[in-house]
């Protein structure tokens, strides 16, 4: 590279730091949970992109608080051990032998491998689930649906002393149930709203395969309130996959988190753009956002 154009970049380097400042800033001392999922957990270059980002959070102040999913590898670890697996509403059966495997590669292969990356990007994380602490107690969500939880008591203290040692917590959603023997699986969504409403957190971050809420024009719509989320429900316009989320969304909400983003978690440093950005990333849900076409200041 020719010394011209290496002092263009570094210029660009510099400039965009500087601007980050207000937002570095903003953010210094916040809680931010972050739902990690979708085909970014299956590429081992977008694992280690993610976990640089959220070690870099960390590095400027902010507590994260990493929650994750892991159907792909629940999937695969049910086909190798001939358990079989259907859906009903789009969530999964859990019946006992089920929710065994759910429990083994959440807590295990992914959580671990989370871990891992975050510690190879030169942070401080520790793994956790729901059970650790009874940091999510669970009842059965729908009779249908066998051991598939809903939270109805958090106990985020453990959390909160792992932001005091400066270690990033990235937690699996198993949980225990009234009954201490019991086990449930837990939608990572719904798992990431309960924990950030039990935080009170700044930002939720829900990171999916696609750019964010789209309108019936099919158009990143990247400014919303709750009332807006909850008409395009009612009239189709979100609808599928999309929909779990923005319920999480709403709930997380009424639960005191200050503004939601649905964000594309396959966009390098998603979270980065979203924090630290003029601009931002995806969808904010905010009940007090001002209906107004610029998106910044956020």
């Amino acid at each position: 590279m020719r010394p011209q154009q290496m002092n263009r970049d570094w210029i660009a380097t510099a400039r965009t730091l500087s601007e980050a400042l207000p937002y570095l800033q903003r953010y210094s001392g916040a809680i931010v949970v972050v739902k990690f999922g979708g085909n970014a957990m299956g590429d081992a270059e977008a694992m280690a992109e993610f976990a640089r980002d959220v070690v870099l959070m960390r590095q400027v102040g902010v507590n994260p608080v990493v929650v994750h999913g892991g159907g792909p590898m629940i999937n695969d670890m049910l086909s190798r051990l001939n358990i079989a697996s259907h859906f009903v509403r789009g969530k999964r059966v859990t019946d006992q032998a089920t929710v065994e495997v759910v429990e083994m590669v959440l807590t295990g292969l992914v959580n671990k491998r989370i871990v891992q990356a975050i510690m190879d990007e030169g942070g401080r994380a520790v793994g956790l689930s729901g059970k650790d602490d009874d940091l999510m107690v669970c009842e059965a969500d729908d009779p249908e649906l066998g051991f598939v939880g809903r939270p109805i008591e958090m106990n985020v203290q453990v959390l909160r002393d792992l932001f005091n040692a400066g270690i990033i917590p990235v937690v699996a959603p198993v949980a225990t149930g009234m009954n201490p023997v019991e086990t449930y699986n837990v939608n990572g969504d719904t798992a990431a709203g309960a924990i950030a409403g039990a935080l009170q957190a700044d930002r939720l971050l829900l990171l999916t395969d696609v750019a964010g809420i789209k309108n019936k024009a099919g158009e990143v719509v990247t400014q919303m309130t709750p009332d807006e989320v909850t008409a395009m429900i009612a009239d189709g316009t979100i609808a599928g996959g999309m929909i779990p989320k923005a319920e999480t969304a709403l709930k997380a909400l009424d639960e005191g988190v200050r503004a939601v983003v649905i964000l594309d978690g396959r966009v390098p440093n998603a979270c980065l753009l979203e924090l630290f950005t003029e601009h931002g990333a995806g969808s904010l849900i905010r009940s007090t956002e001002p209906r107004v076409k610029p998106r910044t200041p956020r």
